[in-house]
């Protein structure tokens, strides 16, 4: 197994709650360099037992972000390449049902915390249920080109991205925007689904290993992770509502033109027909 070498630590007190165009590097790197950030759970430690309800909680110390890393050399224009080299979350989660919030909102009464082992690989819950943990960090992102948007938000900068596939071997490309990017992690889950079904995942506490790199002069609107068989990219529903929006009607446009076509060329296929029973 290749040992990763790390060049620098950031610990989990050096954060940020919203991604802006005016931050602050509390470390500057070089490309190629390697980062461990500690990283809190998407509620600052403030769940310690089940006891503790989400209801309950100052819901302005949400999402922190470790960071912000500049890494020297990234201009506007660029993309700055974060790969996740390792998720390592601790060994205690939770997870969280509050009334009104998620997929499951008519179903759910009162608010309920529920804690989780996670130990060799696997997220338990009791003795009953268990499943494999799929590590990975829903908060990521980097300085934007002029709103400030809290960590709960998504944007072209990333931010809350909350994307199941951001954990151990993928390499993120952020679009640069500001002068050494100004990159940002946190809000770990040791397992997550296609979204948080519940209003979370299981949220987790931990240390993230994340190796940058610079790509010069070249950068999508929108973060894009490159993985060992894909490069999904990410966006947000207003803009894909409008993109789906502007495919439908180019799909409608299409149709209607080929149903044109069709009528204008069906009665000389029949003229024609007709021409050739009477010779």
């Amino acid at each position: 197994m290749a040992v990763t070498t790390v060049d620098h630590v950031l610990t989990r007190d050096q954060i940020i709650w919203a991604f802006g165009p005016d931050l602050e590097p509390v470390l500057e790197v070089e490309p190629g360099e390697t980062v461990t950030f500690q990283t809190n759970d998407c509620f600052t430690g403030q769940i310690t037992s089940e006891d503790d309800l989400v209801t309950k909680i100052d819901f302005e110390r949400v999402n922190s972000a470790t960071g912000p890393v500049a890494v020297k050399g990234a201009e506007p224009g660029d993309s700055l390449v974060a790969e996740i080299l390792d998720v390592r979350p601790i060994d205690v989660g939770f997870a969280c049902l509050i009334p009104g919030f998620g997929q499951l909102i008519d179903q759910v009464q009162a608010p309920v915390t529920r804690l989780f082992r996670v130990e060799n690989g696997w997220i338990e819950m009791n003795e009953r249920v268990r499943f494999p943990a799929r590590p990975m960090v829903g908060v990521v992102g980097v300085a934007t080109d002029g709103e400030t948007l809290t960590n709960g938000l998504a944007g072209r900068h990333g931010g809350n991205l909350d994307d199941h596939l951001h954990g151990k071997g993928a390499r993120m490309y952020f679009p640069v925007r500001q002068p050494g990017g100004m990159f940002a992690v946190g809000d770990m889950h040791a397992s997550m689904g296609d979204g948080e079904v519940c209003f979370t995942g299981v949220e987790i506490a931990g240390e993230v290993d994340i190796r940058f790199d610079l790509l010069k002069g070249k950068q999508g609107t929108w973060p894009v992770t490159e993985l060992a068989e894909r490069t999904p990219s990410s966006s947000c529903r207003s803009h894909v509502t409008r993109a789906s929006r502007r495919r439908a009607s180019r799909r409608r446009a299409s149709a209607r033109s080929r149903a044109s076509r069709s009528r204008r060329s069906r009665p000389r296929r029949r003229l024609f027909a007709r021409h050739s029973l009477k010779e």
